[in-house]
């Protein structure tokens, strides 16, 4: 009795890029789970059980106005900031900067990771002591001062309180360190700012 002939499975060019297409959608969705989530320019907040119960705040901003000082306009070093509230439980703290008006979404000027749990704030042009930075949008691992263009622009500085410490290397990828913070937040702190160019 003969066999009838099986159908070869295409592992031609076209199978190659239908996984690309694959790929490249996983990617997609990931980002949107992250960038959903509040961590990235989001609507909602990390998760339901993440708390807004940490304080902001900065003697650099008056009324919430972004001096030209910290932007690109003047020496573009990073403001002071102070927080307070960390919860129970934290092991570090992350702090992310990132520009709510923006046409592209996320941009993210800064990340800073591995910040000690008791640490309260962050000085004018420094980086706490053993704190890491991931790469921002730019692809520097720095704070990038704001360059505001086309009219009003709405700047968080946004503090995370983590579960664990991450442990990631200096200059790691942003989407890396943003996803780690997501998946360690247990609580967060909001300081908003506006500036126009």
């Amino acid at each position: 009795m003969s066999r009838a002939p099986q159908r070869r499975r295409d592992r031609g060019p076209g199978r190659r890029a239908w996984r690309r297409v694959r790929a490249g959608a996983a990617g997609l969705a990931a980002l949107a789970l992250v960038s959903g989530c509040g961590l990235i320019g989001g609507p909602k907040t990390i998760s339901a059980n993440v708390p807004d119960q940490m304080t902001v705040t900065s003697q650099a901003f008056t009324s919430h106005l972004f001096p030209a000082a910290y932007t690109c306009h003047g020496p573009g070093q990073n403001p002071s900031l102070h927080w307070s509230g960390a919860p129970e439980g934290t092991k570090s703290l992350a702090l992310l900067v990132d520009d709510a008006s923006a046409p592209i979404k996320p941009y993210i000027y800064w990340i800073v990771f591995d910040i000690g749990s008791q640490t309260t704030g962050i000085q004018a042009g420094q980086v706490p002591p053993g704190a890491r930075q991931a790469d921002n949008s730019k692809g520097s691992d720095r704070y990038d001062p704001p360059c505001p263009l086309n009219g009003l622009h709405t700047y968080r500085f946004t503090v995370y309180a983590l579960s664990r410490s991450l442990s990631l290397p200096e200059g790691v990828a942003m989407k890396t360190a943003w996803s780690a913070i997501a998946q360690a937040a247990i609580a967060r702190g909001r300081l908003q700012t506006t500036a126009s160019p």
